[in-house]
């Protein structure tokens, strides 16, 4: 009982984060167009049907049935194709007014701003928690697992990797991205061993469970516990370019011709999203906190990028109206926000329903995992065999 009390408040605090995340970005277009003049029709915390509104000053307030995220609807901002995708049609008969480009580009600024003084204000606070457990995991190997890739490339106990690909890595956590983006291929890895310095051809394997790219091998392990994967420094700044690198890899990889695909098997969407601040916050309150600051970080670059239907989107749009004295046609900036809309709608549905194929394999694996000691109480005696079968999932449990 107990147990699921505590998982029914780890889920509660899941849906508060995520949607404080994109909650905050919404406020951000919200406060500035009010405060630029501009006509607001409503904020709303949650999708969906409203389970509670109200009307005050012209604008309508609601916390609506889906809590995740929210939205702030600006007809004079909005292309008409979105509105419905966005919690219903406007005001009808109103027309749009022309406003200046400038105010447009302040109101989509503010979005991303908001998140990054979210994460700003996060990171400063992890600072001055003494409580909080920070650092990073070093990319010396402590355990090779026998047959695995690592041990087929001659990787040994105490080798340090330094580079992946060509690519330097100095934390557990950078190497473990650049293995997901080159994938099941041969690969070139930097190591240090002593005072000699190899490079050895390396072989990931794909896990057939989470689809993740192994090496088969474990870092050195910690007896006063392992630093949290979102804390990596105490300084707030480094907190922050941390986040950033990160994202910026991935982005890289995803337009890099001989990465994007390996990349593309590595995204997640919301499902994943929520695991990993569920799983986060579980292992340490203190991490789940710095998941969700990796998170403002996150949506401010994505949302920044020079697609319609995102911030990105119509900053472009209103500095082509500055430099060229001419705006796009409105019917040209609906259409490709509508297109573009569509797609990444497309996207997320694809990604949820492989995050969710991906979780249900873990979940049949955990399960399959724990009836076997049952098994072996009853009677069954342990093999060499079932002993490495149990020794990879305690790595693939682990992310490495």
């Amino acid at each position: 009982m107990e147990e699921t009390l505590a998982t029914v408040g780890y889920v509660a605090l899941c849906i508060l984060f995520f949607s404080l995340a994109i909650a905050i970005h919404e406020f951000g277009h919200f406060i500035v167009a009010l405060k630029l003049g501009l006509r607001v029709e409503r904020f709303s915390i949650g999708f969906g049907p409203a389970i509670w509104k109200r009307t005050w000053r012209g604008v309508e307030y609601r916390i609506s049935c889906i809590p995740f995220g929210g939205y702030v609807m600006i007809p004079d901002l909005d292309p008409e194709g979105t509105k419905a995708i966005e919690g219903g049609e406007s005001e009808k008969g109103k027309k749009r007014a022309e406003i200046p480009a400038w105010k447009e580009i302040l109101v989509a600024l503010a979005g991303p701003g908001m998140n990054v003084v979210l994460a700003v204000f996060l990171a400063v606070g992890l600072s001055l928690i003494p409580s909080v457990r920070f650092g990073t995991v070093p990319t010396i190997i402590e355990t090779v697992l026998p047959d695995g890739p690592a041990a087929k490339a001659g990787i040994q106990s105490g080798d340090r990797i330094v580079s992946v690909a060509g690519r330097p890595v100095s934390t557990w956590s950078e190497m473990q991205t650049e293995i997901q983006i080159v994938g099941d291929k041969e690969t070139p890895f930097g190591i240090v061993r002593g005072e000699e310095e190899l490079t050895l051809t390396v072989k990931p394997e794909r896990e057939s469970v989470t689809g993740a790219v192994l090496i088969k091998a474990a870092s050195v392990r910690y007896t006063d516990g392992k630093p949290g994967t979102w804390l990596p420094s105490r300084n707030p700044w480094r907190q922050l370019t941390h986040d950033a690198g990160a994202i910026f890899r991935v982005l890289k990889g995803l337009v890099t011709p001989k990465e994007m695909k390996e990349t593309g098997k590595a995204l997640g969407g919301p499902v994943n999203i929520a695991q990993a601040i569920y799983y986060s916050m579980r292992a340490d309150f203190w991490n789940g906190v710095g998941f969700l600051r990796f998170l403002n970080v996150n949506l401010a670059v994505l949302n920044l990028l020079p697609i319609p239907v995102l911030d990105g989107g119509l900053i472009l749009f209103a500095l082509i109206a500055l430099v060229f004295r001419r705006r796009v046609p409105e019917k040209i900036v609906g259409s490709l926000s509508m297109a573009f809309m569509c797609i990444l709608l497309m996207l997320m549905l694809f990604l949820v329903y492989r995050d969710s194929a991906r979780a249900w394999r873990i979940h049949r694996a955990v399960a399959d995992a724990q009836e076997r000691p049952e098994a072996e109480a009853a009677g069954d005696e342990e093999t060499p065999e079932t002993e490495d079968a149990d020794q990879d999932t305690d790595k693939v449990a682990e992310g490495r």
